[in-house]
């Protein structure tokens, strides 16, 4: 009886070894990836129509928000929950699993690759806090790991799983020639939540507005940030994409734009009412300081009204998140 299962999809190279062996070890193979603000399915979905293969998508934003605020094994070297963020994702592919009536969870991992999360103990905790001992087949390294259940069944041949460990890529490349592997990005991450930069902004929202507002999580892909000093936050727009969808987000809070020169919109997540004055007369200083305007005679016109100089962009790098 052949074997059924779900194999985690990046897009990247082992993610696609991963399906290949499968399929030679006698499976058949469907893939399922995770899409939240900080990583999406583009690549797994290309990679997906290259295998021939049908991709579930599952919508992973509140699990990983969960992760964010409490990560019982810790961070990586940024924001980054990879740990539990791992074992949640095989433990949502195994709900899905046992909904299809499947046999098995499949990832594209190789022991020793990432020092911290895909060592031996890690790949064993990963294991048991997916809850998915013995259905967690893992193709490039199963021969250094022990047989699961599949395996153990015959519904899986060992025989055609393989050994690799180490964070040397060169078996993986030469096994992509012979299996036909030719489209996969260099192994450069793809997740926000490992750059310093998108961190800072994530850790400031967490610790000030929090992450309960999905549009505010969303919007951290997009604008500058700067927090004044009397605790506003203020998204200034950097070019005219970032103005149009901050336009579409004024029920969030107050609106700036300049109106009698060109220049960055900016949103305040607050009332106006609750602003105070200090912060909102800086608010207004920041939205003329990257206008135009600043190179003109004169007060500039904001939509609250004429806002008095200076305007010097300089004043407000020690605000600036990134």
């Amino acid at each position: 009886m052949t074997a059924r299962g779900l194999s985690l999809m990046s897009g990247g190279l082992d993610s696609q070894l991963a399906v290949k062996v499968l399929q030679l070890a006698g499976a058949e193979v469907e893939g399922v990836c995770f899409s939240t603000p900080f990583f999406d399915c583009t690549s797994a979905r290309k990679a997906a129509t290259a295998l021939g293969i049908k991709l579930h998508v599952i919508d992973f934003t509140d699990d990983e928000i969960k992760l964010i605020e409490n990560p019982p094994h810790g961070f990586g070297g940024a924001m980054n929950p990879c740990i539990d963020c791992h074992a949640t994702m095989i433990k949502r592919a195994g709900e899905l699993m046992a909904k299809l009536g499947y046999d098995f969870v499949a990832t594209g991992e190789v022991m020793g690759q990432r020092p911290m999360s895909q060592n031996k103990q890690a790949l064993g905790v990963v294991e048991k806090s997916s809850g998915m001992k013995g259905r967690l087949v893992r193709p490039l390294s199963a021969k250094l790991l022990e047989p699961t259940i599949p395996e153990l069944e015959g519904r899986l041949d060992r025989e055609q799983f393989l050994d690799i460990s180490g964070r040397s890529r060169e078996r993986q490349i030469k096994l992509a020639e012979e299996l036909g592997v030719k489209d996969y990005p260099s192994p450069a991450g793809g997740c926000k939540l490992t750059e310093d930069g998108f961190s800072r902004k994530l850790r400031d929202l967490m610790e000030h507005e929090g992450l309960g507002n999905r549009e505010l999580v969303d919007l951290l892909l997009t604008a500058r940030r700067f927090r004044l000093p009397g605790g506003t936050s203020v998204i200034l727009g950097r070019d005219r994409n970032d103005n149009a969808l901050l336009k579409t987000k004024a029920h969030l809070g107050t609106l700036l734009s300049p109106v009698n020169c060109p220049g960055p919109t900016a949103l305040i997540p607050a009332r106006l009412e609750s602003i105070p004055p200090a912060d909102l007369l800086l608010a207004q200083r920041l939205v003329a300081a990257y206008s135009r305007g600043d190179r003109l005679p004169g007060d500039i016109e904001l939509n609250l009204g004429a806002v008095p100089g200076p305007y010097d962009r300089t004043l407000f790098k020690d605000f600036q998140i990134c």
